[in-house]
């Protein structure tokens, strides 16, 4: 079993900028790919970024580029996402979801992810 605690979230104004981080235990986070997701109209989790096991690779949503950076710390089995540029729009429950397959891409379909954390509230006032 693999338990992710999410933290965190806040309250800030726009443009300003805040840090999760998702703090894994069990398993084998070396191993894991790992992702940020949020909700979104119509889905249930919509695709923010993602990074590989090793740090390598990264990918992010559109909506993320530019402003937003993942990275992680295997030695502290914790995953990150700086958010810079904050806007109103990026308002939402935050979740930090582990893979533990094997895969040649990260995987940005969150039914794909395997361990879920419980969420941190990111609140961006205008």
């Amino acid at each position: 079993q693999v338990q992710l605690v999410e933290s965190g979230g806040g309250l800030v104004q726009a443009g300003g900028s805040l840090r999760l981080s998702c703090a894994a235990s069990g398993g084998t986070f070396g191993t894991y790919a790992m992702g940020w997701f949020r909700p979104a109209p119509g889905k249930e989790r919509e695709f923010v970024a993602a990074i590989s096991a090793h740090g390598t690779t990264t990918f992010y949503a559109d909506s993320a580029k530019g402003r937003f950076t993942i990275s992680r710390d295997n030695a502290k089995n914790t995953v990150y996402l700086q958010m810079n540029t904050l806007k109103p729009e990026d308002t939402a429950i935050y979740y930090c979801a582990a893979d533990v397959g094997l895969h040649l891409v990260v995987v940005v379909i969150p039914e794909e992810y395997d361990y879920w954390g419980q969420g941190t509230q990111v609140t961006v006032s205008s």
